[in-house]
């Protein structure tokens, strides 16, 4: 077997149209889920070290992550190695990657490119063409998350009765959507962010962590199980707002 020079390989990583640097996991996500298709994939630095890279898959609805590491005859990854990385693709092209502990099985089907031309009518294409500037995505958005999609549970205020109940929230550009648990398909309410007055934490309630989102008919009181996901509640949908005055 001939063996790769870690300059031989670093040539094959440039010359690769779909190897993006230091993009970041959440960034790798947005890409795949706002513009790729069920089978696009990336390859990407990891942050566990040099010659250690992280290879981001789109199964449906989903982005899976995979550990490749670089060896001096080529690329491991799990109990193989592969010469080049191009050796890697066409394997696993006909061989089906396992994504989950559910048995969700994956193709590469399709090579999302560093390059792209699609125009900057969400947020991931932005944080795309941040990086491609050398900049990284928070540069773009300095106190916002990478991502432009968040959900999670949260504890929302009854309008009448003021009790407090926990709701599966989601968020995808401006619908905000909350459902009674993760499972229910159908939310109970959407509320459109174009709406939004203003958004921020608010103490007049008996506990921790709350803010409160201002709409012309109705404030909705939420809370976050820590402060640190109040904030990141808080600075997507600010972030949300500002894209909205800017006509994005």
């Amino acid at each position: 077997m001939s063996f790769y020079s870690d300059d031989s390989c670093t040539d094959e990583l440039e010359t690769l149209g779909w190897y993006h640097h230091d993009l970041s996991r959440h960034a790798a996500e947005a890409l795949l889920l706002s513009n790729g298709t069920d089978g696009s994939y990336l390859l990407r630095n990891s942050n566990e070290g040099e010659g250690c890279f992280a290879l981001s898959v789109r199964a449906k609805d989903s982005v899976k992550h995979f550990h490749v590491t670089r060896k001096d005859n080529g690329y491991v990854f799990g109990f193989n190695e592969y010469p080049t990385l191009q050796d890697f693709v066409n394997h696993f092209a006909n061989q089906p990657l396992l994504g989950s502990d559910a048995g969700t099985l994956m193709v590469l089907k399709s090579p999302y490119p560093w390059r792209v031309e699609e125009p900057s009518i969400y947020e991931s294409v932005r944080v795309h063409t941040a990086v491609q500037t050398g900049r990284t995505e928070n540069d773009l958005v300095p106190t916002a998350p990478s991502l432009g999609t968040k959900e999670g549970y949260l504890l929302k205020q009854g309008a009448f009765i003021k009790n407090w109940k926990q709701r599966w929230f989601t968020l995808n550009r401006y619908d905000l959507k909350y459902f009674k648990d993760k499972m229910c398909e159908e939310p109970i309410r959407t509320l459109d962010l174009r709406g939004l007055s203003a958004v921020q934490f608010d103490y007049s309630q008996d506990r921790v962590n709350c803010f409160c989102l201002v709409f012309p008919e109705r404030t909705f009181y939420l809370c976050a199980k820590t402060g640190v996901e109040a904030d990141e509640w808080i600075k997507i949908l600010r972030w949300k707002m500002s894209q909205i005055s800017k006509g994005r």
